[in-house]
């Protein structure tokens, strides 16, 4: 049978996966791809998708997927994870509804608080229809991340 997807690693390449198997510093699936792409070498082992699979304890697509990833990537786009394009759900805050946050978060808070709150900061981004629905998580998330460009003197400390 001729695969589709053939592996045939150079001395440097193989010296290279070699490294990244012993040294013990690298992530389990990069280390696991690592042995796939050993075994999978046709200058060397040259097992099957099913003795690799069976060998390292994955499904015989994650050995068909780092050997297309190699052919059609390079080494280093087979051992490492593949980033993705757009989250799997898109951003509740865009630049302008995160510079209101900020500049909500450096207002006096409304009366009868002393400061301002995540939830009270959720439900105010509500109130003014800057989104339709957010969580304090989201708010704190957002606040945490920006906190070294937003500095003001309402924001306390949050002991």
């Amino acid at each position: 049978m001729n695969k589709k997807y053939t592996v045939a690693l150079t001395d440097a390449e193989r010296e290279e996966l070699n490294m990244c198997i012993s040294t013990g510093e690298n992530k389990a699936y990069k280390i696991k791809h690592a042995h796939i792409l050993l075994k999978a070498d046709t200058k060397g082992a040259g097992w099957t998708d099913k003795q690799i699979a069976e060998a390292f304890s994955c499904h015989h697509k994650t050995v068909y997927n780092v050997r297309r990833r190699f052919v059609e990537m390079g080494l280093s786009g087979a051992l490492d994870r593949s980033k993705r394009e757009h989250p799997p759900t898109p951003r509740k805050l865009d630049g302008e509804a995160e510079a209101r946050l900020i500049a909500l978060s450096c207002s006096e808070p409304p009366e009868g608080f002393g400061r301002w709150s995540l939830r009270l900061l959720a439900s105010e981004l509500v109130r003014l229809e800057i989104v339709e629905s957010i969580s304090p998580e989201t708010v704190r998330q957002t606040l945490k991340k920006r906190i070294e460009t937003a500095s003001c003197s309402t924001m306390g400390d949050p002991a």
